[in-house]
């Protein structure tokens, strides 16, 4: 079973969410994060990424870069530009983009069932990654980032949710980006104790997206039960702030590959390498694959469609993915790229940046790119069941999820 927990949000006062709600930190570079604060005084980002609030030279990771998030976070709530509610509750957070919805029940997820395992991962983490979201939540008291979470579909909250999207919205705005936003809030005890019950009987939830946020907060709450030997488990340090959405209704893009070399080879050379393992045709203009197993390539102007050859597919959850065909079969053994993290003759686009964003790249500073098929949910599921990893860059999740519209406390 699932812990799935009710909790009273810090949230904005009606009317500012627009003003406050933003991108996650980690989408930002440090000047980009800088210019995106500029004339918005209420931006969660300057909380996020306190540094935009600092002189120029401050070492991001220094001590009062957390202190100045906590400063502001902490005077936000006292001006009255946050609120909190009174008691515990679950709300919903839907996103619409492009005509399409996603609805996630917004709520605290257990620190232990992450450590047992009933939270399923499928990305290695890096410690120095979560040391900085470490000591923001613990010196902000708060955590402010959600973690994106996957759930098997379950008719009984499907249907509650539908329920529940009738009533008066707490807050609804389209955000520069041309996604919508809305929320409720469910604090009805019939409706509170129906949701509790449908996650408590789930084997099991999934992150799709914020697999440090998830660790740094579990790390927090490990450290607090260090400082509070005598915790009852109810605290809310045992519990993290997540958006749990239902697998149907996910939205995963490709995550392309753009190379800056083709290792030595001419492209003729390279073309006759891949036609051992694809079947391959000319394609009239950019195109992204239409199945599993297909990889559409751009080179010297032209696009092709690779389709890979029967003997090739792979059953494996990991090795059968499309990213990994990739790089075990084409990247690795012809290109010479052997490990994707590190090496920089590769790099990654996500598929909201469609494939002019490729073209582009080849046009100025790579040779090749490759367009995938997206990961499936339900192979992101297949992977995190059987204890496995996948490989890096193999899942981008849209709409992105803002920060800023509900913070679960720590005091």
């Amino acid at each position: 079973m699932a812990e799935i927990r009710p909790f009273p949000a810090i949230r904005p006062a009606k009317g500012k969410e627009r003003d406050i709600a933003a991108l996650p930190y980690d989408v930002y570079s440090r000047q980009e994060a800088r210019e995106a604060v500029k004339g918005k005084p209420l931006s969660f980002l300057r909380i996020d990424r306190a540094e935009t609030q600092l002189a120029e030279d401050t070492d991001i990771y220094d001590s009062c870069v957390y202190e100045k998030a906590r400063e502001l976070l902490w005077g936000m709530v006292e001006s009255g530009d946050f609120i909190q509610d009174d008691t515990a509750c679950y709300y919903l957070y839907e996103l619409t983009m492009n005509g399409r919805s996603q609805t996630g029940i917004v709520a605290c997820a257990s620190v232990d069932d992450y450590l047992r395992n009933r939270i399923k991962k499928h990305e290695n983490t890096r410690r120095e990654k979560e040391e900085d979201r470490v000591r923001h939540v613990d010196i902000c008291d708060a955590q402010t980032g959600p973690i994106f979470l996957a759930c098997r579909s379950e008719q009984t909250l499907k249907n509650l949710v539908e329920k529940e999207k009738q009533a008066e919205s707490l807050f609804d705005f389209m955000s520069e980006d041309g996604i919508r936003h809305r929320g409720w809030k469910i604090d009805g005890q019939k409706e509170i104790e129906a949701i509790r019950s449908a996650f408590d009987s789930m084997d099991a939830l999934y992150i799709a997206d914020g697999h440090h946020r998830a660790a740094s907060a579990v790390r927090v709450g490990q450290k607090r039960r260090q400082e509070h030997p005598g915790y009852t488990g109810e605290e809310e340090f045992n519990y993290f702030l997540s958006v749990i959405f239902p697998e149907d209704e996910l939205l995963i893009l490709d995550y392309n590959r753009t190379v800056r070399d083709l290792n030595g080879l001419s492209p003729e050379e390279f073309l006759d390498r891949l036609r051992n393992i694809f079947e391959i045709r000319k394609l009239p203009g950019a195109q992204h694959p239409g199945n599993k197993g297909e990889i559409t390539l751009f080179l010297e102007n032209q696009w092709y469609l690779l389709i890979l050859k029967p003997q090739y597919e792979n059953s494996d959850p990991v090795d059968g993915l499309d990213v990994a065909l990739l790089q075990n079969l084409v990247l690795e053994p012809i290109l010479g790229i052997r490990d994707p993290k590190t090496d920089e003759r590769i790099d990654f686009v996500g598929g909201i940046r469609g494939l002019s964003e490729l073209e582009r790249r080849v046009h100025t500073d790579m040779k090749a790119a490759f367009a995938m098929y997206p990961t499936s949910i339900r192979e992101l599921f297949s992977v995190a069941d059987a204890g496995r990893l996948m490989p890096p860059k193999s899942t981008w999740f849209e709409p992105k999820l803002r920060s800023g519209l509900f913070i679960h406390s720590l005091r």
